[in-house]
């Protein structure tokens, strides 16, 4: 059951916020929230009924090492079997079949496992357990209550793809009896941000996605990819993986707000990060936050020497990429952003003994050219199906394959004909109406708030890193509960809605 189908938005939803409230304007607040756990499992089961059985068991196994750590307070061969179960689960229905694959292309064997069915969102629940582990081994107190720890691992907003919470950010909010303002106030929130993240989806990632699927597509089955058709390509799933995984996260945000729960902030315009440390610091904060309180400080961080800190951000970011799929065009998506944040990091050491100066807006908007460049050259093998794809892809990008563009241009581009054949392009792959999306929706990321700042100030989310999130405000003007701005989004939500007939699934449901 998706954020962005019919029978969500108007039979699941509707009834689970009706149930919940209406049990806790009762003063029923367990009862509350035991339904809200029904509501969870039920759309977890939507998928496939019998894996309600995976997460609920992986429920209560980590709830009982939670308990059980409060009685062996460090007790690391404990942690290291609690962690270890969890990875086996991750392990065996993600990585058995591409590692098998791999042992058979290395030995000559031809070993066999049979198919193994992704389970939904299993990613994104052991993370969020081993973290758990990891916290009470640290000494934060164990969660008793069993019904709150079981919505905190499904509680659906979340859980199909994050953020990834933690669970002293969400279940001291189930604790409390009282949700933080009036029922009016989280519908009017909720539902704004939950529908201003449905037209993301929707209207802008699922429309320029069918820019970049015929040129990867393309790219995968071998054809001659040339420089235009490879960088609207990228650019067009650029902004669709932009827009589809910022949309649910606003969604996500806004679900949780109907409820009277924040869930942490997971995305700030990141297409505006001026480094590539800065653009971990605004794409998928949580996944960031993550990998770096449960890998990267474990590894060492940044006690031991720059070799080994070094060696560290590269251990991480690629162990980072595999999480995100089980195929090399993840790991060596993973390694390249390794090996920029070390870039970055030893240009951040080394600048202040080039440029006294301090940075000025002509360097740190040279900065977010090149990040954006970067990162964009880079989704090429995060969305490649091949890595023989991905290759082709930057070969086209690098102008290896050459230069082709529609014989109609040829009279008003005439002044690029030594370097540009006007013959049609190649593969016939990517359509000059994907020039006006690209332009539009690079303006947006580029220039334009992302939604949550406009609703900052309601104390709708929560920081990574501590307390309510509350950014520095920006120039633009902010969400109000007036007519105009429910004008507004009634519009746009009504504009989804009526594009909902060609359901897309979002990008990180894969993972």
């Amino acid at each position: 059951m998706l954020f962005n189908s019919h029978l969500f938005i108007f039979g699941f939803l509707p009834v689970a916020v009706a149930g919940f409230w209406l049990l806790r304007r009762r003063g029923l607040d367990r009862p509350a929230l035991g339904w809200l756990l029904l509501a969870s499992l039920a759309y977890y089961g939507w998928w496939e009924p019998k894996y309600l059985g995976l997460i609920l068991l992986s429920s209560g196994v980590n709830y009982a090492f939670g308990r059980a750590f409060e009685r062996r307070r460090g007790d690391r061969a404990l942690l290291a079997l609690g962690v270890g179960l969890n990875l086996a689960a991750l392990a065996w229905f993600k990585y058995a079949g591409f590692l098998v694959a791999n042992l058979n292309r290395m030995t000559g064997g031809d070993a066999q496992i049979g198919a193994i069915v992704l389970p939904l969102a299993i990613s994104f629940f052991t993370f969020q357990q081993i973290s758990y582990l990891v916290d009470v081994y640290r000494g934060e107190p164990a969660e008793r209550d069993p019904l709150h720890y079981a919505l905190f691992v499904t509680f659906f907003p979340q859980l199909i793809a994050g953020p990834v919470v933690k669970q002293q950010e969400l279940t001291p909010q189930f604790r409390t009896p009282k949700a933080a303002g009036p029922l009016r106030d989280h519908l009017a929130v909720g539902l704004s941000l939950f529908l201003l993240g449905l037209f993301k989806k929707v209207v802008l990632a699922d429309s320029v996605a069918a820019f970049a699927a015929p040129v990867f597509e393309a790219a995968d089955q071998g054809a001659v990819i040339t420089f235009f058709e490879a960088w609207g390509g990228v650019l067009a799933y650029a902004f669709q993986i932009y827009f589809d995984f910022s949309g649910y996260c606003d969604m996500a945000l806004g679900l949780a707000w109907l409820f009277g729960f924040r869930l942490p902030i997971n995305f700030d315009a990141p297409y505006q990060a001026t480094g590539i440390i800065d653009f971990w610091r605004r794409w998928h904060l949580t996944l960031s936050r993550f990998l770096r309180e449960y890998l990267y400080i474990p590894l060492g961080g940044n006690r031991h020497g720059r070799a080994r800190r070094w060696l560290n951000l590269l251990l991480t970011m690629t162990l980072g990429g595999l999480w995100h799929g089980a195929g090399w065009n993840f790991v060596l998506w993973g390694l390249l952003h390794g090996v920029l944040l070390v870039l970055n990091t030893m240009w951040r050491q080394w600048r202040p003994r080039l440029w006294t100066r301090p940075v000025g807006r002509l360097e740190s908007g040279l900065g977010s050219v090149l990040t954006f460049a970067l990162v964009v050259l880079i989704w090429n093998f995060f969305r490649a199906e091949t890595l023989a794809g991905a290759v082709g892809m930057l070969r086209g990008a690098f102008g290896l394959n050459g230069a082709v563009l529609d014989a109609r241009l040829a009279t008003p581009l005439a002044f690029l004909s030594p370097w540009v054949e006007f013959t049609g392009l190649n593969a016939g792959t990517f359509s000059l109406r994907g020039v006006p999306w690209l332009a539009a929706l690079w303006f947006t990321c580029r220039f334009l708030p992302d939604v949550p700042r406009l609703f900052a100030w309601t104390g709708v989310a929560l920081d990574p890193g501590g307390g309510v999130w509350q950014p520095t405000p920006g120039r633009f003007p902010v969400w109000r509960p007036t007519a105009r701005w429910a004008g507004v989004i009634a519009v746009l939500g009504a504009l989804a809605v009526v594009q909902m007939s060609r359901v897309m699934e979002f990008i990180y449901y894969r993972f």
